[in-house]
């Protein structure tokens, strides 16, 4: 079987845009629980973030390209940020882990839903999960 390819989106419920953008990892460990695959995008999206930090540390000299495509979004910086925020990756696992067991959110492979976090799930080499998240009603 080929390495899975797993494609991850984001929506929230009764909302038409996506939550985030999405994005595609690879498993090379298989096969794996619904809570062993939470943890590994939750290790994959810690290590991002701690790229991106790393980045924002060092000063770019910038071109117009750069210049542009920050207008585009609001925001030009050129770096030289200081930022020391630290994620203690196990504990941002078990907020995931804890977040689906409260129904925070739910988990949709290949469209079909997860519901037990030690059960194996099923991929394929290009397989699709989906966060739904869930959003609580007003004043009940």
């Amino acid at each position: 079987m080929a390495t899975p390819t797993l494609t991850i989106s984001g929506k929230v419920l009764g909302k038409s845009q996506n939550l985030f953008t999405s994005w595609q990892m690879s498993l090379s460990e298989q096969p794996l629980t619904l809570a062993e695959l939470l943890a590994q995008i939750v290790r994959s999206e810690v290590g991002a973030f701690q790229t991106r930090q790393a980045d924002r540390r060092t000063t770019k000299v910038l071109g117009i390209i750069d210049i542009e495509a920050g207008v585009a979004i609001g925001k030009i910086s050129s770096g030289d940020s200081d930022l020391e925020q630290v994620v203690d990756v196990e504990m941002a696992i078990d907020n995931a882990l804890q977040a689906f067991q409260d129904g925070f959110y739910l988990v949709f492979i290949d469209d079909k839903q997860q519901e037990d976090l030690t059960a194996t799930v099923a991929l394929t080499d290009r397989s699709e999960l989906l966060f739904l998240r869930l959003t609580p009603l007003v004043g009940g």
